[in-house]
């Protein structure tokens, strides 16, 4: 064999082959995408201020994750960090495996210098999405990056083909580190205002010379005179609602959250904590000047606390022809001082278009959601945090989710008993608020009803792992039974996350077709640290694994369980570089040059 002919990378792609036999996934006949993925630190300034940040392969945000629907998605994860890490897939649904979900209920955290495979089908979706770390406030620090999910060639989507296609990160920022907010949440304290807001990892273009440091990066989108562009904006952040606008420019929405919707024009749209939208942008300017891209705060009061006029996000859109910088007042966000329910009524607005297909070739709409009979309704109650035990704590109908050291799912596996109960009320109750790790007992192929009801002073928006749910209504006041009048049968978005206004209710109906463990949490991190979750336990009555897949062989121990986890060699970054080109390579290019390695 002329190995010595050969260049070292042919070589490593060759050696890397052994890693790829022993890695624990099985290959499937639908067409699979590999990524790597290095998580750890580095210090950053996107405030202009040092701070200790998260990154992703070394950037926020990290890696796109490309894919299409019924693709097989492989991810390996180093965790370079000090502490625990798991990465969850906000959005994709992980059919009939939970134990990809990468939330403390379902898997036992990666440990520091660990690796972990994740594998998952994008099984019958498409859209917009986002990966993140899912612990102890990881997310205010980065560590994310996008997810999409793209048609199948047979499966139209309902708009031309765009020119050119864009990811847009928002989201309040702090400059303290994740763990210096967690000690403020610790000790009964609010995280406070933020410091800014950034826009794909970077703070805002200088507007304004007083509120912007003159050495900050801000991020510039380069584009051409006439054609249209697919814009997918993700709001990342910590806890704020945003305004989300392009100066002189329509934004023309298209999806949500991996619904087609119906299309409409829009100058701006409120895009709350943990919620994503696609955006068709046409480049019909004349130019004269770049156009600024914003991120404001909102349902917050300037007048009474000036420090919110930092908290905006500023970006560049810079035309290929353009004449010269961005200059003047940033365009206007909605005013909305005499329309109070000015936000409530654009989100009201946004429906899914029943004509179009998605993942499969039938349209949207041929699932009949407004004639299935309810089989169970949840009010779910959220107030401001309070004190249990002498500690600051966030409930969900009077309960506090106390994060178990053993996965609900694993213990359910192993037959453990009191990791968890399935106790959770469908109604708040008139008692005292409690810790404990109560969760959802929900019946396989049910269809339940969901009320969120905000008794809160600020907006919280809510997020169920595993599902897509139709938001069916929202409205101010007491929810009563009075209210499914108002309900939207038939063209209702069907979406991942959504938002609560204060002194207000959403409703969401659910298909509970996927058997498993799923996360139903704030997507505000503050709160979600509180305590403010539950989890939803969907088991099939003949069984977990009789419509499940397998616990993975890779599956990791923890907790009560963690006498069967074996040792894993911690990696560094040079340890890993052989499995990183592995895994950005697709597994017919690394056949090919093995062959190629091996022929005489």
């Amino acid at each position: 064999m002329r190995l010595s002919r050969l260049p070292s990378a042919v070589l490593l792609c060759a050696a890397s082959l052994f890693v790829l036999l022993s890695l624990p996934f099985s290959l499937s006949a639908n067409t699979s995408v590999y990524y790597y993925l290095e998580v750890y630190y580095k210090v950053l300034s996107p405030l202009g201020v040092p701070q200790q940040v998260i990154t992703v392969n070394g950037t926020i945000p990290g890696p796109l994750i490309n894919t299409t629907t019924n693709w097989d998605v492989v991810i390996n994860v180093l965790n370079g960090l000090n502490e625990p890490l798991l990465l969850t897939w906000d959005g994709m649904q992980h059919r009939r495996n939970s134990w990809q979900d990468g939330v403390l209920g379902t898997n036992c955290p990666i440990p520091p210098g660990w690796n972990w495979t994740y594998q998952f089908q994008a099984k019958d979706q498409i859209g917009s999405f986002f990966y993140f770390p899912s612990l102890g406030l990881q997310r205010a620090a980065g560590g994310f990056g996008g997810i999409t999910v793209n048609n199948r060639n047979t499966v139209p989507v309902p708009f031309a083909q765009p020119d050119g296609d864009f990811t847009i990160f928002i989201g309040d920022w702090y400059t303290k580190n994740h763990t210096d907010l967690r000690k403020l949440l610790d000790e009964g304290k609010d995280l406070g205002i933020p410091d800014g807001v950034l826009i794909n990892g970077k703070g805002p273009y200088r507007y304004n010379s007083i509120l912007v440091p003159e050495t900050v990066d801000y991020e510039t989108v380069n584009v051409e005179p006439g054609k249209t562009y697919r814009i997918r904006v993700h709001n990342i952040g910590t806890s704020t609602s945003l305004n989300f606008r392009i100066q002189n420019h329509n934004l023309l929405l298209v999806e949500a959250e991996g619904t087609y919707t119906i299309q409409q024009n829009f100058t701006n749209l409120d895009i709350h904590v943990g919620q994503s939208y696609s955006f068709l942008v046409t480049m019909d300017q004349n130019a004269s000047s770049d156009y600024y891209i914003v991120a404001s705060a909102r349902f917050v009061n300037e007048s009474d606390e000036p420090a919110w006029d930092r908290v905006t996000g500023v970006a560049i859109l810079h035309y290929s022809n353009s004449k010269g910088a961005a200059s003047g007042p940033l365009p206007d966000p909605p005013n909305d001082f005499y329309y109070t329910s000015y936000s409530m009524d654009q989100a009201k607005t946004i429906k899914m278009n029943t004509s179009a297909g998605a993942a499969r070739p039938n349209p949207q709409g041929s699932f009949h959601y407004g004639s299935i009979n309810v089989t169970h309704t949840y009010l779910i109650s959220s107030v401001p945090p309070l004190y249990i035990n002498d500690k600051r704590r966030s409930t969900l109908n009077g309960i506090s989710f106390i994060p178990p050291e053993t996965p609900l799912r694993l213990a359910d596996l192993h037959e453990l008993k009191g990791v968890y109960a399935l106790d959770f009320p469908s109604r708040p109750k008139n008692r005292e608020p409690r810790l404990g790790r109560s969760a959802i007992n929900a019946s396989y192929k049910g269809f339940i009803e969901i009320v969120f009801q905000n008794n809160d002073t600020k907006i919280h928006t809510y997020h169920l792992d595993g599902y897509a749910f139709f938001v069916v209504g929202m409205d101010y006041g007491e929810w009563s039974k009075s209210n499914r009048a108002s309900y939207n049968k038939w063209d209702a978005i069907s979406r991942t996350t959504t938002q609560v206004f204060p002194g207000a209710w959403t409703a969401v109906l659910v298909s509970l077709d996927n058997v498993g463990i799923w996360n139903l949490r704030s997507e505000n991190l503050d709160r979600w640290y509180l305590g403010e979750e539950v989890y939803v336990r969907v088991a099939d009555p003949g069984g977990y694994n009789r419509t499940e897949m397998m616990v993975p062989d890779n599956v990791l121990y923890c907790g009560l369980l963690s006498a069967l986890q074996r040792a894993q060699t911690p990696h560094t970054r040079s340890s890993a570089s052989s499995v990183r080109v592995l895994m950005n390579l697709n597994f017919a290019t690394i056949l090919v040059l093995v062959l190629l390695a091996i022929i005489p």
